[in-house]
């Protein structure tokens, strides 16, 4: 069994605690009853024990410091923009159980703990995006990447703000237990999508904010059909509106035209399909609907400096970042 340490901190974030859900969920099978011995065995710490109130009021219950033997352990964030220095206790606790532990990790701002213990000392680590310069500036030995959904360098896993928590514990399940079981344990939570490591912060779809329902209903058909042309004659009939008519409410409602927000969804879903790794960049390219390669190597040299095939290889280098 897998022992798993969460340090609660004061004042912690809630959604430190959804992710935990995901250990939970590997001991379920579909129509059938859980077995009879857990694969995690959970245990919520803090420096005190006791109750521990969350930033938005409500308390939990934890475990003192003590034997800090743990297969994992990870430090949880708080709900802060500026992050106060850790306690004596807390940096000693974390260190000592980098020693035995077979990796230590943070959910968000809890990077900033395993920066302060010097675990990320000449590592790749992320965080929430709104934190990373303040990190930077505190931490220059470490190599922040703020764009990233989570990193695992080594021993050390990090992972940005949020709901980026349960990506990274879908990806310690997937490396304990196989992708079969973090498949079942994503899809026992309803999440549609498990996101890659090398995955942005930012989604293309948060910066279209469409403020009428035909604009967003064209974003939605856009998503569903990336393999077609995607015409402006088309996506205009959608929204049942002339051309000229179309791309002007389309560029007032998201702030890009309407090929610039194909081609960002595109490359979002070809990145994704890419780090993912199952199918060969002939694929992608197909799928996503740039037709060839050479046609999505230069929109990923565009956007992302590097083409499709050194996103690829870097996947492979590293495969859980």
């Amino acid at each position: 069994m897998h022992r798993v340490g969460l340090i609660i901190p004061h004042g912690f974030q809630i959604l430190n605690l959804a992710p935990l859900t995901a250990f939970e969920m590997t001991e379920f099978r579909f129509a059938q009853s859980p077995p009879p011995v857990s694969h995690y065995d959970v245990h919520l710490l803090s420096e005190h024990g006791g109750s521990v109130r969350s930033s938005c009021g409500f308390a939990v219950d934890t475990e003192p410091f003590g034997d800090a033997t743990f297969d994992t352990i990870i430090v949880g964030a708080v709900t802060a923009f500026e992050m106060a220095p850790s306690s004596a206790n807390l940096i000693a606790f974390v260190r000592e159980a980098a020693k035995s532990s077979r990796r230590t990790a943070s959910f968000c701002n809890g990077a900033f703990v395993l920066a302060e213990a010097g675990l990320l000392d000449g590592r790749r680590a992320t965080t929430h995006w709104i934190q990373a310069a303040s990190f930077k500036a505190r931490f220059p030995n470490v190599r922040m990447e703020e764009d990233r959904i989570y990193i695992h360098d080594g021993p050390i896993w990090t992972s940005a703000g949020m709901t980026a928590g349960f990506d990274l514990v879908l990806a310690m399940i997937d490396m304990d237990l196989g992708p079969d079981a973090a498949k079942v344990a994503a899809k026992l939570m309803v999440i549609n999508q498990r996101r890659l490591g090398g995955q942005n912060q930012h989604s293309a779809l948060l910066d279209m904010t469409p403020k009428s329902d035909r604009i967003a209903a064209v974003v939605a058909y856009i998503r569903r059909n990336l393999r077609r042309p995607l015409t402006i004659d088309e996506l205009a009939e959608v929204a049942k509106l002339s051309p000229r008519q179309f791309s002007r409410a389309f560029l007032a409602e998201t702030g890009q035209s309407p090929a610039k927000a194909v081609e960002r969804l595109r490359l979002e879903a070809a990145r994704f399909m890419i780090e993912e790794g199952r199918h060969s960049i002939k694929v992608v390219a197909q799928e996503t609907g740039f037709a060839d390669r050479e046609r999505m190597r230069r929109a990923f040299l565009r956007t992302f400096g590097v083409p499709a095939d050194a996103l690829r290889k870097n996947a492979r280098r590293l495969p859980e970042t």
